[in-house]
Parts: C-alpha cells; sequence; structure tokens
C-alpha cells in the first residue's frame, strides 16, 4: 500500500505483491474470543475430539448499524474444506436477520490469502488505518484494512 499527497488531494495505491513471509496467526489469537470493549457478542464455532478448530464472532456497531466479524479462524489442517464459507455464511444470517447496514471485518494488508477469501465472498475495501498497529504500518506493509459488504433491504 502507498498513500501519496498531492496538491488535489492523497492518491491511495494498494497492489498485491508476494509477501516474502506466509502469515500465521499467532496461536494465542484464539483466546481473544468475548472481549470486553465489543458489544452485542455471539460466537459459533467447531469442536473435534474436544479441540476447537474453527471459530466465527461477531459483534454489534450500534451507531453505525453494522456486524463485525471480530474474529475468524480456522485451523490450518481444517483450511480449503469450506469451513470458512460456512462461517462467514453464518455471520451473514446474523446480519440479515438483524437488518444491519454493513457486513465487516478487519484484516491485515499483509494477510494475502485471508484477503483473497473475503473478496471471493464479495467483500469490497470499505477503509484502511495506515498506523493502527505501528506508526510505520505502510513502510512494514501491516495497514489495517477493511473489507465489507453492504446490505440492502427492499
Amino acid at each position: 500500500m502507498e498513500v501519496k499527497q498531492t496538491e488535489d488531494g492523497f492518491f491511495v495505491s494498494m497492489v498485491s505483491t508476494p509477501y516474502r513471509d506466509p502469515y500465521h496467526l499467532p496461536p494465542d489469537d484464539i483466546d481473544k474470543l468475548f472481549k470486553s470493549h465489543l458489544v452485542n457478542i455471539m460466537a459459533w464455532g467447531i469442536i473435534e475430539d474436544g479441540k476447537l478448530v474453527a471459530a466465527v464472532e461477531t459483534a454489534v456497531e450500534e451507531l453505525s448499524n453494522r456486524l463485525r466479524i471480530s474474529i475468524i479462524w480456522v485451523d490450518e489442517a481444517y483450511r480449503r474444506q469450506g469451513i470458512g464459507t460456512a462461517l462467514l455464511d453464518i455471520a451473514m444470517q446474523r446480519a440479515l436477520s438483524e437488518k444491519r447496514r454493513v457486513l465487516m471485518l478487519e484484516t491485515q494488508s499483509y494477510n494475502s490469502d485471508a484477503i483473497a477469501f473475503y473478496l471471493r465472498y464479495g467483500f469490497t475495501l470499505i477503509g484502511f488505518d495506515s498506523c493502527a498497529y505501528h506508526n510505520d504500518d505502510l513502510e512494514r506493509k501491516e495497514v489495517r484494512m477493511e473489507l465489507g459488504i453492504i446490505l440492502e433491504y427492499s
């Protein structure tokens, strides 16, 4: 990602390029379910042999009537079997049943596999934060991306 200021405003360029190190979810990230700052949380998971192998957590952003996927995770051994899509379907069902304006999530610019998965599902870029994690996120290629699906009701 590159952000340049011009006389007329800003120019933002996001180009997919190979990342030298593949992204792996830190093992303790799944322990972050049900954070106290989230509102109206619901989570679903898949347990096999007493072990959590996949989960999705959603939380409501009341002010803007959006549903945020705060966590979606599938153990590496269970990926590419449709589980992630099924979890997104669950989140989408909640968003639709509650008549939320947007289903959204956060990812990082270096997580190319996740970005490709979300884009295939129908998410699009709705925003980014170039200093969410560190002051040098652009240089680190670790830009917070907000992806979303804008929902319409008749």
